[in-house]
Formats: structure tokens, sequence, C-alpha cells
């Protein structure tokens, strides 16, 4: 082998090398097993909603999430999350916390953030003034996840609700 031939098959080895390490093609990562495990949280939180559990309710967010409701965006800490659906969660029963379509779900190429859309009806019981309330409100959601080595946590929601009826049980 000459010289010339050796640096060209040379150049071509790093030029091959070069060529892979910068490769921006899609990674490759199990759809349908990522879409799975955002329903599996989805559910769980219906569980955590039920059962009152407020705790493991943060505990499935960042611990630097974002949240985007009632016209404000606020950054609460793990200890004031836990302390606001703790507030919330004992102070009603759920009746109904149900998706009223398919969740939508979509992954960036990476397959290391992804957003879901969702559409609740939730049906809740509370007293007002000694009186037990039924109260029913449609939700719509949009929860930004981001893949770590813990598994996927919400960074941020951004969450409108739309109030459909209300009325005292006897």
């Amino acid at each position: 082998m000459n010289f010339y031939n050796g640096i060209t098959s040379f150049l071509t080895l790093v030029s091959i090398m070069l060529i892979t390490a910068c490769d921006t093609k899609e990674s490759v990562f199990d759809l349908e097993k990522e879409r799975q495990e955002i329903l599996r949280i989805q559910q769980l939180q219906r569980s955590y909603h039920f059962n009152k559990d407020s705790v493991a309710f943060a505990e499935s967010q960042a611990a630097d999430m974002i949240s985007v409701n009632r016209g404000s965006v606020s950054y609460p800490t793990r200890e004031e999350n836990i302390q606001r659906y703790n507030n919330y969660f004992s102070s009603v029963e759920f009746i109904k916390w149900d998706d009223t379509s398919e969740p939508v779900i979509r992954f960036s190429p990476d397959g290391k953030l992804a957003y879901s859309i969702v559409e609740k009806e939730v049906v809740l019981e509370h007293e007002d003034d000694g009186k037990t309330i039924e109260s029913t409100t449609n939700y719509a959601w949009v929860a930004i996840y981001r893949k770590g080595d813990g598994g996927w946590k919400i960074e941020c929601v951004a969450s409108t609700n739309k109030p459909t009826s209300s009325r005292e049980l006897p």
C-alpha cells in the first residue's frame, strides 16, 4: 500500500466515524411501550385522587415543575404541591375522574420528551355551609413529561376547566 492509499483509507475511516457520531436521525425507542407508560402514569394519577395520596401525586412530578392555571404561571416546590393536594383531597370526595376522550400522546424524536392532552369529567362532593354539594367540572390540560433515570416525570401542566353543574344533595 502506498502513502496516498493509506491516507485515503485513513480519511475514509475517519469520515465514516464522524458521520456516524454526528448522525441526526431519530433515536430508536419503543413508541408503544413509552405510550403505555404515560397511560399508566395517568391511571396512577386517578388512583392518587381517589386514595387521596398527595405525596405520591407530587412524586410523579419533576422537582422543578411549572404550573399554568387560572391565568398564572407558578413554580411550586414539592412541599407546596403536597400541601396543596392534601388540602384539596381532604376537602372533597371523588365520584368520577374519567377521560371523556382518548388522551393524545406525542413524543420527541429522541423519545426523551412527551406531552399528553387530556379531557376529563370530574364529579365530586364537598361540604358548603353544612350542605353536601355535588359538582361536575370538565377539565382539559396539557402535561409535558421528561424521561430521566427515574422514568417519566411531569415537568409542566397547563390546565383549564369548565364547571358544568352543581347541586345540593339531599
